[in-house]
């Protein structure tokens, strides 16, 4: 009986035993898988809310209004964002616990993946406002499973001095999947059903290299999950972890930031400025955003791992956000739009690698890592998800656009405040 178990560890050996803190160095090969997931990831989440969802939301109210038609999305969205609050710590605290050969995490990512491109291929066949909320609800969810498990990996086997760089590699691919996503559907000319499908079949495509060849350590037993635990575990006292506290508030700020100033642009653009080529613009636009994520992203998650800093980073990037979403509020106009693109992208790109890098400094025990980073991933997917609904609210009933934009850089200004008090990490 030895035999087979002694080919298994074997197997195993370049993953770093569970709970350990990781040492070695992450290869450029692992890295390229790493990034091809989350290419795949970024494209099947983000071409639906940009581009697919809408439509399909559009196409079935008939409203003259276009607030209408946001406040609709915004609900269909907002749902979903409810179930990730849910989604994100639960899946998170069970790979935790997951034992058997495969590993802790690789289970839930391949899950999560199927999940997610099932319920993208059946929300192309939905011709109902209900039946779009259900499975859009269901392929957030399969999202939540996958990327719970998938950022629990960074803790799991990159050492903290790689951090920075590799959590670059799941900011850079959301940059290039929104636009080739974009792109793809448009330029194919697919309908609503073969853009959807399209997306999903390329998510599991470029998921199933990493779930295929990159090794996770197999936990031999796990304490049992009893309900009371579970519901504990959601509860991360600020009094005892103040870091993870700081830091959660901090990424729910600078993410509502980000969203408020993204989430209605292509509005903003027909509504706001009037643009007769609105949609040319918007992906001017995301092109600017996107070169200045990727290049931010790469470069400042890297520099603050060398330097061993990740707080000046976060702080300056978080006030950059605001810094963009100031100028649309008060110079709004096409130039000054592109301008506020490569701010935003340069603070988001910055925000995205070396906050995901910081958050995996901060968790409170080892034992508990996909359910803490749970934690801290519902403070990027909820903003996402209900910024379309508020922001709909803030510029109809409140002073418009400008009222917008103030309220997101409000929020990334205090978000980059947020990040002051944390102590354990310079």
């Amino acid at each position: 009986m030895t035999a087979p178990h002694h080919a298994e560890t074997h197997h195993h050996a370049e993953a770093p035993a569970p709970f350990a803190e990781p040492t070695k160095t992450v290869t450029g090969g692992w890295i390229a898988l790493f990034a091809t997931a989350w290419l795949g990831i970024w494209m099947a989440q983000l071409t639906p809310v940009q581009l697919l969802l809408p439509l399909q939301v559009e196409a079935q109210l008939h409203a003259t209004n276009w607030v209408d038609n946001v406040v609709a999305f915004g609900l269909v969205s907002g749902i979903a964002g409810a179930f990730a609050l849910i989604a994100y710590p639960l899946t998170g605290a069970l790979s935790d616990r997951t034992t058997g050969r495969f590993g802790r995490r690789r289970p839930w990512i391949l899950a999560g993946t199927l999940v997610f491109a099932g319920s993208l291929v059946l929300l192309g066949l939905q011709s109902d406002i209900v039946g779009i909320g259900v499975f859009w609800s269901l392929a957030l969810i399969g999202y939540c499973i996958l990327t719970a498990a998938l950022t629990a990996v960074i803790s799991d086997q990159v050492p903290v001095g790689q951090r920075g760089f590799v959590s670059g590699w799941i900011s850079a691919p959301q940059a290039i999947g929104t636009i080739l996503g974009l792109v793809l559907v448009t330029a194919l000319a697919l309908g609503q059903f073969l853009g959807y499908t399209l997306v999903a079949v390329l998510l599991v495509l470029l998921v199933l290299p990493f779930v295929l060849w990159v090794p996770d350590a197999p936990l031999d037993r796990a304490p049992r999950l009893t309900f009371r635990a579970l519901i504990e575990g959601f509860w991360i006292s600020p009094r005892s972890y103040p870091d993870f506290g700081w830091t959660l508030l901090s990424r729910v700020l600078v993410n509502f930031g980000n969203a408020f100033g993204t989430a209605l642009l292509l509005q903003f653009l027909m509504y706001g400025l009037e643009l007769a080529d609105a949609e040319d613009m918007l992906i001017v636009l995301s092109v600017i955003y996107m070169v200045f994520v990727i290049i931010a992203s790469l470069v400042f998650g890297k520099l603050s791992d060398r330097l061993g800093r990740r707080k000046p980073f976060v702080f300056v990037a978080a006030a950059l956000q605001g810094v963009a979403a100031l100028l649309l509020a008060f110079a709004p106009d096409v130039t000054i739009a592109m301008i506020a693109a490569g701010l935003l992208g340069l603070g988001y790109g910055t925000f995205l690698s070396v906050d995901q890098a910081l958050a995996t400094q901060v968790l409170p025990d080892p034992h508990t890592r996909g359910k803490d980073l749970g934690i801290m991933n519902i403070a990027t997917a909820v903003p996402q998800a209900v910024a379309p609904l508020l922001g709909a609210f803030v510029v109809a009933l409140l002073v418009g656009f400008q009222g917008l934009f103030i309220l997101s850089a409000v929020a990334a200004l205090l978000g980059a405040i947020a990040v002051l008090p944390i102590r354990s990490v310079r």
